[in-house]
């Protein structure tokens, strides 16, 4: 048994999938209702990362994207800003340079996003040119291929090697959930991402055909917490593709909320990868349909 093997040994990585919807279906029915508050809804625009992640993205429009960002503060003084804006790595220095508001992180995607198909030097170095460039937060995909065939070894040693690059700026690993075939796969993935160094473990890329799923986030979630629990070492959350709309956002929320309590719902532990959710949740804030984003 390597030590991989080993630290997964530690934790129950056999899920029942059929008892995770059930237990999904019934979070949904019976405690989401409850947080559709404004109070919730305010924090959530609070954790969300405002992503770009265009083919068409240019210096032009995220500089314009970033700007948005800077009127919002002027705008709406008494509400949360966004926690990051999220954008390729060639364009952290554009964001870096003319974000002027304080606490909002520059995250980028990093390592051969979405695919994470290139050498370990690639990844490296594109990573730390983010770094050197503004970046406070780097996002990277787990090679999945490299799991799913049990090499355990690479997957760890690559996320690893990554996270020393990123020194102490916090480093999410994308587990692409959507590729993974069942919970079990989830459970190990999350597992050996925050074994390996990942300060958050964030479900997907949203360039696949599925993407964040609840089921997916109950699992991550239960992972967060039972390595919590062996460790003391409190890993984030990120969902991330396919948040639509205000309930999908309270929905993970709550799955937040009813598997890892209270000490995650801040937005240094909670964040969701989104563009258009922005504009639905200060619409439901004020009250009224709102396109500032």
């Amino acid at each position: 048994m390597d030590k991989y093997e080993e630290m997964l040994s530690k934790y129950n990585t056999n899920v029942n999938d059929d008892a995770i919807a059930k237990k999904v279906a019934e979070i949904i029915e019976k405690k989401v209702p409850e947080n559709m508050t404004p109070a919730v809804k305010k924090f959530l625009m609070g954790s969300v990362e405002l992503t770009t992640l265009k083919t068409t993205d240019s210096e032009e429009s995220v500089l314009k994207f970033t700007e948005r960002v800077n009127d919002f503060e002027d705008t709406y003084p008494d509400l949360p800003h966004v926690a990051t804006i999220c954008v390729y790595p060639c364009f952290a220095k554009i964001v870096s340079q003319s974000l002027e508001v304080e606490g909002v992180e520059v995250a980028c995607v990093s390592g051969s996003f979405p695919s994470s198909q290139a050498l370990l030097e690639v990844k490296v170095a594109e990573t730390a040119l983010a770094i050197k460039d503004g970046a406070t937060e780097i996002d990277i995909v787990m090679s999945v291929g490299k799991f799913q065939s049990g090499d355990y070894e690479t997957v760890c040693d690559e996320i690893s090697e990554l996270k020393a690059v990123c020194g102490n700026k916090k480093m999410k690993v994308i587990l692409e959930t959507g590729c993974l075939a069942n919970g079990t796969e989830i459970k190990k993935a999350s597992l050996l991402s925050m074994f390996a160094g990942a300060d958050y473990i964030k479900t997907s890329t949203g360039k696949e055909k599925i993407a964040a799923t609840p089921e997916a986030a109950y699992i991550m979630c239960e992972a967060i917490k039972e390595y919590y629990n062996q460790t003391g070492i409190q890993i984030g959350f990120k969902p991330a593709g396919g948040i639509n709309t205000v309930k999908d956002a309270v929905t993970y929320y709550t799955i937040v909320k009813e598997v890892l309590g209270e000490k995650w719902l801040t937005n240094q532990y909670l964040r969701l990868g989104t563009s258009r959710l922005a504009n639905l949740l200060l619409s439901e804030v004020l009250g009224q349909e709102v396109k500032f984003f």
